[in-house]
Formats: C-alpha cells, structure tokens, sequence
C-alpha cells in the first residue's frame, strides 16, 4: 500500500498538464483560421483628378401657345341672323362674323331720332323767344335738356346695336363654327375660336438648379415632331413662383424668325445651352460608391485608401461632376472598390490622368451633359 501511494498521486498531475497543453495547441490553431495571419493589400488602379471644361446643356418638354387665343362669345343674347365667315380662315381684326336680330333696336332708334328731330326744332324756337324775353331761362333749359338726353338715348341704342355685330377682336385664323344661323345664342355660347398666328410662343419649365442661370432675352432652341428643323426662341417672361409639386419655374418664350411648320398646341423639346463651366471636376462614374445617406470616393494617400463624401451635379453615360469632396490633383481609385476598405492598404495598378478613362463597356470621353425632365 505504502508503495503505489506515491503514484497515485502523480498520474492525476501528469493528466492535468497534458490538458493543458493540449488546449493551448488547440487555441493556437483557431487563432490562426480565424485569420490570424495579414490580409494582402487590395489592388486597384486609380485616376488623377484634373478640371476640364464642361458644357451644360438642358432638354425639357415644352408646349407651343398661339400669341393671342380666346373663344368668341357674343355679349348679348338673341337670333343669329348672318355668318359670315368660312372655318378655318383668316380674318382681320373688326370683321364682322355673325350678325345678331336686331329689328326691335332698329325701330327704337328710329323713334329716338324723330324725338331728337323734334327736340331740335323747339330748342330753335325756344332760343329766338329767349331773345326777345317770350320764355324765361329755365324753359330754355329745360328744352334743351330734353335734346341731350335724347342724343343720349340714341348713342345707348347704337351701341346695343352695334353689340349685335360680332366682330373678330384682332386678326387670325378662325377656328370651327360652332353655332347655325337661326339659332338662339346667349352670353355663354362660343360660336368659334380665332388664334393669332404670326408671333407663336412656347411654354417649358425648368428644374430649380437651373433656375438661376435663366434670363430675360436668352436664346433657346427646340424641335417638333414631324419637322426635322430647328426653331429659336427668346425668353420674355418666368412665372412669379416655382411650382411646389415638381419643383421648377415655367418660362414663357417668343418664337423667332419664320414659324412655318408650327401649330399651337405642337409639343416641342427644348434644349438650352447654359455659359459652359472651364473649371469642372469630372471623375469616371464606377469610381463613385453609394452610402445609404450621400455618396463617396475613396482617395489614395500614402498607400492607404482614405473613404472621402462627395456631392454629385451632372453626369453621362461614363462621368459624373463633383461638387464638393475632391481637388484637382486628387488621386482616386476606380476599380477593385468591393475589396477596398477605409484606411487599408492598397496596391496601385494603373494611374491615369484626367485625359484617361478606365476601360469598361459603353465608355465615353465626351464631357457635354444631356440632363433631361420630364
């Protein structure tokens, strides 16, 4: 018994440290498959930032308006007598184009004008008696004022009568006939349309960026379905606000030169060329990475990728212009930008300089923006 005492205590001793040694291996080795070991820099090629001249050009619908338009509606009720226009003609201002009935203004004026016929002659006798001392003053002006509102009297009727006339209110082309002769029309009839077509004008609004660099007597350009020509037009007007719901400003322009081939109501594409920017950055659109608040680029700085926030304005099919973040001078990178991380290590492959782009399919070196609203 004395004997085997002594082992009986080593063996728990022995089993002890061979766990221990055991778990320290087994944690070595987790340790390094859970990457213990230096990730290798990410390799990417990067792009030099440089400022380069970039023409802003703007496309947005627009709608072309006649310079006068307005439905013709007599001003005061009665029978249609005469029409006496064709649809669709011009017509210059003042024509007469439906005539009203107008028989019993006619008879009252008839009755007026012998009343002032009479009122005249005893004016005439009542001034020779006034002479002589046969009236008194009174009697004299009691008769001559007897004359006045007869005349006045007859120049309420003329125009009552002349009302019966419906004459086009400036030259143009007339529309359809809406109305036949012997029908009974009021003040809310629209017997046709006139539209005055030789000064045109066309609507269009414009994004609230570009707001700003509108002005009165700038010049735009626009086409038309149909015609393969190219229109001007010069801006005379903006609307005194912006509209809330799309955020952009109407403006009104008047059409320049020879309008043939124009109809009011034509939709036309408006395209205005705004002073083009000599100092804008424009970096390769893959270069820019989406956050869920705002975007970023990431620099490359002494061999480690820095992440920079951007602002972003016009873009095409291969270029975007930042605002604000970069400078020229900036050396950016555009590929491999899924295995880059902020403040790691990155290899450099190709650097190229602001004449240069990243090949990728569909790339472009043209820096003339196209920004379209619809």
């Amino acid at each position: 018994m004395n004997l085997r005492h002594p082992l009986f205590l080593v063996l728990p001793l022995l089993i002890l440290i061979t766990s221990c040694d055991s778990s320290e291996r087994k944690k070595e080795a987790e340790q390094k498959q859970k990457g213990g070991g230096v990730r290798p820099p990410a390799r990417a090629d990067a792009y030099i930032v440089k400022t380069q001249l970039l023409a802003d050009k703007l496309e947005t619908p627009g709608s072309l308006l006649s310079n006068q338009e307005t439905e013709i509606h007599p001003e005061v009720a009665g029978r249609i007598t005469g029409i006496y226009f064709k649809e669709g003609s011009f017509v210059n201002k003042g024509a007469l184009l439906v005539k009203l009935n107008d028989a019993d203004l006619q008879a009252q004026r008839k009755k007026i004008e012998t009343q002032i016929r009479v009122a005249q002659q005893n004016l005439n006798r009542s001034e020779k008696l006034l002479k002589i001392g046969g009236i008194s003053k009174q009697d004299y002006e009691n008769t001559e004022l007897t004359l006045s509102s007869a005349k006045a009297d007859l120049a309420v009727t003329n125009t009552q009568i002349e009302k019966t006339n419906i004459r086009a209110p400036f030259s143009g082309k007339l529309g359809l006939r809406l109305v036949s002769s012997g029908a009974y029309v009021s003040t809310q009839t629209a017997l046709t349309t006139i539209s005055q077509l030789n000064q045109m004008k066309i609507d269009f609004t414009v994004p609230e960026r570009y707001i700003p660099q509108i002005k009165l007597g700038q010049f735009v350009n626009f086409t038309v379905e149909g015609n393969n020509r190219t229109y001007a037009a010069k801006v005379v007007a903006t609307q005194s606000k912006i509209m809330e719901n799309t955020r952009s400003l109407q403006v009104r322009a008047a059409v320049q030169g020879s309008q043939s081939g124009l109809t009011p109501g034509n939709f036309a594409k408006v395209i205005i060329n705004f002073e083009p920017n000599p100092n804008a950055i424009m970096i390769p659109t893959q270069a820019i990475v989406p956050q869920a608040r705002g975007k970023r680029v990431y620099l490359y700085n002494r061999g480690k990728a820095k992440a920079v926030d951007v602002t972003t304005g016009l873009r095409d099919s291969a270029n975007v212009q930042v605002l604000t973040g970069l400078k020229p001078g900036d050396t950016i990178l555009v590929t491999g930008l899924l295995t880059v991380r902020p403040d790691a290590k990155v290899n450099l492959g190709r650097v190229l300089n602001g004449t240069q782009q990243p090949k990728q399919k569909g790339d472009s070196t043209k820096v003339t923006i196209a920004k379209q609203t619809k």
